[in-house]
């Protein structure tokens, strides 16, 4: 209060003052929202199929991954972020099944590197072949090899955190479409119980892995053959 005796600071609100109500959704969205989230999956991997022999553009099918993953990897975002780390505190994970994940974590990790140093030679062999003793040529060749493995690296990458997220959501809210034992956070959309169900429902780790790994495997297979003429050529 300045010393003229005016209040200029902001007025609380009333306590009986109403909040705004959240906007509704449609009726089939809030009691089946996980078979819709199947439907838009399914949608855009027949889209991924169809652009194969449509002959579409080279990124059309980056494209179609990403809008088949684009409604359950958001509100996967929306649950994990509203999730504080405490919560995915294992609580009943044995001693065996700890080093079990880790011997298997250890045996992937040998493995790739393993086909990573395989597949290092053989390019080496291929471009050093290609090339000639040119040493401009190689860099060119070599470069142009890299940049061509950029776009399998992030879809490896994007798989991997996929899988990620899917494992810390089937720990967090389980298999069901609306969970009754959920580790959700109750505060996360209490004011909107209808948008709340929704988005838990489509955080589901089968959808998530599905819309993001399945169709990603699905891509990369259908443009396999293209990308193995290409280096061949």
């Amino acid at each position: 209060m300045n010393p003229a005796g005016e209040d200029h600071s902001t007025p609380a609100p009333k306590l009986g003052a109403r909040l705004p109500r959240p906007v509704p959704l449609p009726g089939w969205l809030s009691r089946n929202p996980l078979y819709a989230g199947w439907a838009w999956t399914g949608a855009w991997a027949v889209l991924i199929v169809a652009d194969e022999y449509l002959d579409l553009a080279g990124w059309t099918w980056y494209a179609c991954v990403g809008m088949a993953a684009l409604p359950t990897l958001a509100c996967t975002v929306a649950v994990l972020h509203a999730t504080p780390r405490r919560y995915l505190r294992p609580t009943r994970e044995s001693v065996l099944s700890h080093f079990f994940v880790r011997f298997l974590a250890l045996t992937a990790a040998f493995l790739v590197w393993g086909i990573s140093v395989v597949a290092s030679a053989s390019i080496s062999t291929t471009v050093q072949a290609l090339a000639g003793d040119s040493e401009r040529a190689v860099t060119s060749l070599g470069l142009s090899l890299l940049a061509a493995a950029v776009p399998l690296v992030v879809s490896v990458l994007w798989m991997a955190l996929i899988v990620r997220c899917a494992w810390f959501l089937r720990r967090l809210r389980g298999w069901r479409q609306v969970p009754v034992d959920s580790r959700v956070p109750a505060g996360f959309l209490h004011r909107a119980p209808q948008l709340r169900r929704v988005v838990v429902a489509l955080a589901h780790p089968g959808l998530l892995f599905v819309a993001g790994v399945g169709t990603s495997i699905l891509a990369l297979s259908l443009g396999a053959a293209e990308v193995t003429l290409n280096l061949a050529e």
